[in-house]
C-alpha cells in the first residue's frame, strides 16, 4: 500500500487563480520572543489544491458544509487525458467507462506547469463532458489544473454542470502520473477544513493505492475502482 500525496505546497507567492487573493504565510509568534512557533496564513478558499462547493457559483446551492463527507473520499479512477495541446477542450469520449459511485481524477499532465506561465494554458472539460459525469452518477471530480473550464473564462459551463448537480470540484492537484503508474485499487481524500457557508476550502488530498476499498463500494464499482481510462 502506497500514500501518494496530490496537494501542492502552500507558500508565499504561489500562483492563484487570475483575481483570487494572494497567499502569504509569516511567523506571527516564535519562540525566542514568544515561547511558542504560530504561523500566519492569508489566502483565499480557492488557494492551492482545493475544492469547490456549489454555492461556488450561486448563493442557492449548498455550502461546503452542507455536503455530505462522502464527497470528499472514496474510490477513484483516473482518467488519462495527457498529451493534449494547450486550452484542449476535454469531451465526453474519454469517460465512457466511468460509472456511478467513484471519484474522478481528471490527468490532463499540466501540474507539471505549475508555478509557471503556461500553467493557465490547462486543457477542460466540456460541458457536455461534465454532463456526462453527472449523467453516469458522479459527484467528485478533480484536475490537475487551474479549473475545470478554461483559466480565464467568461462563462463556466462545466463548474455550472457539476456544482448545480451539487458536486464538488477539486482542483490544482498534483501527482496523478504517479496515480497511473501504480497498480491496484485507489482511494482518494480531499476533505476540506471546515468552515461554516463556504464556496470551498484548502484541501490536503491523498491518494491509498492498493488498498482494501470499502464495502460499501460492491462489486458493481469495485471492477472500476483504480482503472486507467483513457
Amino acid at each position: 500500500m502506497a500514500i501518494v500525496d496530490l496537494s501542492v505546497p502552500v507558500e508565499t507567492g504561489m500562483p492563484v487563480y487570475p483575481g483570487d487573493p494572494e497567499v502569504s504565510t509569516g511567523p506571527t509568534l516564535t519562540v525566542a520572543r514568544d515561547g511558542v512557533n504560530v504561523l500566519g496564513l492569508h489566502l483565499g478558499s480557492h488557494s492551492g489544491t482545493h475544492v469547490d462547493a456549489p454555492r461556488h457559483i450561486d448563493d442557492a446551492l449548498p455550502a461546503l458544509d452542507e455536503l455530505p463527507l462522502e464527497r470528499f473520499c472514496g474510490p477513484a479512477v483516473v482518467v488519462d487525458v495527457r498529451g493534449l495541446p494547450p486550452r484542449a477542450p476535454i469531451g465526453p469520449e474519454p469517460f465512457g467507462d466511468v460509472g456511478a459511485g467513484v471519484i474522478v481524477l481528471v490527468a490532463t499532465g499540466w501540474s507539471q506547469w505549475w508555478g509557471s506561465a503556461r500553467y493557465t494554458e490547462h486543457p477542460y472539460l466540456t460541458e457536455e463532458a461534465a454532463e456526462l459525469l453527472i449523467e453516469r452518477g458522479v459527484r467528485t471530480v478533480g484536475i490537475d489544473a487551474f479549473s475545470v473550464d478554461p483559466t480565464p473564462a467568461a462563462d463556466f459551463p462545466a463548474h455550472r454542470a457539476l456544482l448545480g448537480a451539487h458536486a464538488v470540484i477539486a482542483e490544482n492537484l498534483t501527482g496523478l502520473d504517479r496515480l497511473l503508474a501504480e497498480a491496484g485499487p485507489i482511494e482518494v481524500f480531499l476533505l476540506p477544513l471546515r468552515l461554516p457557508g463556504a464556496d470551498g476550502a484548502p484541501v490536503r488530498a491523498v491518494a491509498r493505492v492498493g488498498a482494501r476499498v470499502g464495502a460499501r463500494v460492491g462489486a458493481e464499482v469495485g471492477a472500476r475502482v483504480g482503472r486507467r481510462v483513457g
